[in-house]
Order: C-alpha cells, then sequence, then structure tokens
C-alpha cells in the first residue's frame, strides 16, 4: 500500500493557506454586507454579545475544500472523490439558503425544520442512488472485528445512507454553538476519518479529508473566541456531509458514531431534551444542545470547547483502535 502523502500534505496545507488568505476579506465583506448571526432569544445571555458576527464563514470552508482538493488530486480523481465533493456542496448550498433567509427575517431558524430535512434526504438520495449504482458499499468495516457486514438489499442501503447524510449534518449543525467547538471537533474526526479512508485504499477520498482539515484549521483561526466570523449553516451542514461520504463512499460508517462521538451526544441530548419536556413536561438538561448545559451551568466557553476537543480526541483514537487492517 503506496500512500499518497505529498498529495495529501498539498491538499491539507493548500486549503489551510487559502482560507487564512481569503479570510480577511471574506470577513471584511460578510461585514459590510451586513451578514450577521442572530442570536436566539431563548439562549444562554452571554450569546447576546456575539449577535452581529458575521456569519455564512462556512463559504470560507468550502472554498479551501474545493482547492485542497484540486492541488491534491490533480488529475487523479476518482467518482468518490468527485462524489464527496459534489454532495458537500449541496449541503452547504443547503446551509446557505438557511442562513440568507436567517439575516433576511432577523430570526435565528432560517428554513422551516421539514424543508431542511427534505433537502437533506434530498441529496442524501443522490449519494445513495449512486452508491447503490456503483455498488461501492457492499460491505462494511466493522469496528474492533475483522469481518465485514454485508449490506445485499438495496433498500436497507438506500436508507442507511440517507439516515447517515442527515443524521451527521445534523449533529454537527447541532454542534455548531460555540466559537470554535464544530471546527475543532470537524478536524478531529475528519482526520481520523481520512487515515480510515487512506487504510481502505481510498485515496481520493483522503486528500478530501486532508483539504478538509486544513479548511477547518484555518477556518480556526478566525473562528476562535471571540470569534470573528462563524461557520453557520453554509459551514456545518456541508462538514457533517463531508464526515458522513467519507464514511459511507470508504465503507467505513460504522466508526462515525465513534469517532463523531461529540456529534452523537450533541445530538442525541436534544431528542432526549425534546422527548422528556414533551412526555412529562420536565427538562433534563439546563438547555439543550448539550454544550449549553455546561454554559447555563456557569462553565466558560473556552473550557467547554477544549474540553469537548479532549473527548473527541480521545474518542477518535478509540475508533482507529479498532480498525483491523487486513
Amino acid at each position: 500500500m503506496r500512500i499518497p502523502w505529498i498529495a495529501l500534505l498539498v491538499a491539507g496545507a493548500t486549503a489551510f493557506f487559502v482560507v487564512m488568505l481569503f479570510g480577511p476579506a471574506t470577513i471584511r465583506s460578510l461585514s459590510k454586507l451586513k451578514l450577521g448571526q442572530t442570536i436566539r432569544e431563548d439562549g444562554p445571555k452571554t450569546h447576546l454579545a456575539k449577535a452581529g458576527t458575521p456569519t455564512m464563514g462556512g463559504i470560507l470552508v468550502l472554498i479551501g475544500i474545493v482547492a485542497g482538493v484540486l492541488a491534491g488530486a490533480g488529475r487523479s480523481w476518482s467518482n468518490n472523490l468527485r462524489w464527496a465533493l459534489l454532495i458537500t456542496l449541496c449541503y452547504g448550498a443547503l446551509g446557505l439558503v438557511d442562513d440568507l433567509l436567517n439575516i433576511i427575517k432577523h430570526r435565528s431558524l432560517g428554513l422551516k425544520a421539514r424543508y431542511k430535512l427534505m433537502g437533506q434526504v434530498f441529496f442524501g438520495g443522490l449519494l445513495a442512488l449512486y452508491v447503490i449504482q456503483s455498488g461501492g458499499m457492499e460491505t462494511l468495516a466493522v469496528p474492533y472485528f475483522s469481518v465485514h457486514l454485508a449490506l445485499i438489499n438495496p433498500v436497507i442501503t438506500f436508507l442507511f445512507i440517507v439516515f447517515t447524510m442527515v443524521a451527521m449534518s445534523n449533529a454537527v449543525n447541532l454542534t455548531d454553538g460555540l466559537d470554535g467547538l464544530a471546527a475543532g471537533t470537524s478536524i478531529i474526526a475528519g482526520l481520523a476519518m481520512g487515515i480510515l479512508a487512506v487504510f481502505q485504499g481510498e485515496y481520493g477520498l483522503g486528500i478530501f479529508a486532508a483539504a478538509l482539515v486544513g479548511a477547518c484549521l484555518g477556518f480556526v483561526w478566525f473562528n476562535a473566541p471571540p470569534a470573528q466570523v462563524i461557520m453557520g449553516d453554509t459551514g456545518s451542514l456541508s462538514l457533517g456531509a463531508a464526515l458522513g461520504a467519507i464514511g459511507l463512499l470508504s465503507r467505513t460508517a460504522l466508526f462515525l458514531p465513534i469517532i463523531g462521538g461529540i456529534f452523537v451526544a450533541e445530538n442525541l441530548s436534544v431528542i432526549i431534551q425534546v422527548f422528556f419536556f414533551r412526555t412529562i413536561g420536565k427538562r433534563v438538561l439546563r438547555m439543550s444542545p448539550l454544550h449549553h448545559h455546561y454554559e447555563l451551568g456557569g462553565m466558560l466557553e473556552s473550557k467547554i470547547v477544549i474540553r469537548f476537543w479532549i473527548v473527541g480526541i480521545l474518542l477518535a483514537l478509540l475508533g482507529l483502535a479498532g480498525y483491523k487492517i487486513g
């Protein structure tokens, strides 16, 4: 197995430096256009100071990913790489619409939930049709076991892919609530999933993951607290889709709940909170998603972010330890 180290490094470095290069001008442009973040009225009061911070910074991440892939892949584009990039851009476009409606309507919700879900399902369905038609995911690697799970029913495969894409895009979207949190955890998960993709012989997806990591590193430079720019749904939906696509197309999707454990916890915290509030009228957490629970408990935002990063690193190592080579 000859790993294209140079291509991986070129993809990551290019994505990083492109984001660093265009970051200041993009932030100034977003500020001039008054594309600022709208803060939830029922959210933590400390977030009121963030109102007006330029949003839609996910555009920077997407530009970085595209530039990194172009530089790293050169003329050697696999079909899986093309689809991973395409689906990421599709979810990014959906997030962009959501962000624009958020700004236009001066509220923190943007697209109605059912329309956003319809878009997520539609794009997830496109990826599922490609995977089924290409036969690219007939089996899945199982963490900690040498066996592979066979997916012989196209309907089950379709539903699994759509569920994974919707779940991952929503999970990263929910995680994007504190400065540096979603981008930092995406770096960790993206690096781990990229390593798995390379182990699987999917070098194109490895290059894609390297570009994702580089772009997010550059974005964290501007998104670190206090954030100069917020990624918005443009970034969070596309990053979740990117991680989901890497896992699905490299046949390592079953590692996502481990490596992306932070995202899973954020998603579950919302589901549990809503369930208990609607059934017994009580909240289990002070506020969901999970990071807000700790924030309302008096923990500093920066401490929450760093601790979530640490947990994310441990989960990534746990996931990588479960991969059986050969």
